[in-house]
C-alpha cells in the first residue's frame, strides 16, 4: 500500500498532550506550525510566507519521549505519515493536515539539545527503581512529571504495559 510520507520542519505550536487509549497504548499530540520564508530581492530581507499547521500524533514509546522532551515553541523536525482529513460541521467542510510520527526530533541547525539514551526499566520485589543494565536508579521523575503527572511506581507499571522505556 502507497501512503505518503514527509517531514515537515516547524515549532511546536502547542504543548504535546499524553494521553493512553483504553487498551492502555500511549498516545501524544501536539500542533506543528510550518512557516514558509522568502528572501525579497528588492528590500534584501528575508520574509515569512503564510502558515500551515499540522496536528501530530505519536505513539507508544515515541508518545512518552515526546511528552518527556518537547515544549511549546521548539524548533521540530517531524517524519510521518501525512493524512489529509475533510469533515462537515454545519454546512461547512473543513480539511485538516494530520501526520502519524514515527520521528520526532528537535532542529539543530536553530539549536542545540542533549540526547539521553532510552533504558529499559525494571521493579524488583523490594520496591525500587531499577535499570536492567546496572541496577542504579533511572530517574524517570522528570518523565513521570512530563508524560502523566502520577507517581513513580504507578507510572512505570503503565509504562512496562505500553511496551515503553522511560529515561
Amino acid at each position: 500500500m502507497n501512503e505518503t510520507e514527509v517531514t515537515v520542519v516547524g515549532n511546536a505550536a502547542t504543548r504535546p498532550e499524553y494521553k493512553e487509549t483504553a487498551a492502555g497504548v500511549a498516545v501524544v499530540r501536539f500542533r506543528l506550525a510550518v512557516t514558509a520564508r522568502r528572501w525579497d530581492r528588492e528590500r534584501t530581507q528575508w520574509e515569512d510566507g503564510g502558515t500551515s499547521f499540522y496536528t501530530v500524533r505519536a505513539w507508544r514509546a515515541l508518545a512518552g519521549n515526546v511528552a518527556a522532551s518537547v515544549s511549546l515553541g521548539e524548533p521540530l523536525i517531524v517524519r510521518g505519515r501525512l493524512r489529509i482529513q475533510e469533515r462537515e460541521r454545519d454546512g461547512k467542510w473543513w480539511f485538516s493536515a494530520d501526520l502519524d510520527a514515527f520521528a520526532v526530533g528537535h532542529d539543530l541547525a536553530r539549536g542545540t539539545s542533549a540526547f539521553r539514551r532510552v533504558t529499559q526499566v525494571r521493579q524488583p520485589a523490594s520496591g525500587t527503581l531499577e535499570s536492567s543494565s546496572s541496577g542504579v536508579p533511572t530517574g524517570v521523575e522528570p518523565f513521570v512529571a512530563a508524560a502523566t503527572g502520577g507517581g513513580a511506581r504507578e507510572a512505570v507499571s503503565e509504562i512496562s504495559a505500553m511496551g515503553a522505556t522511560p529515561p
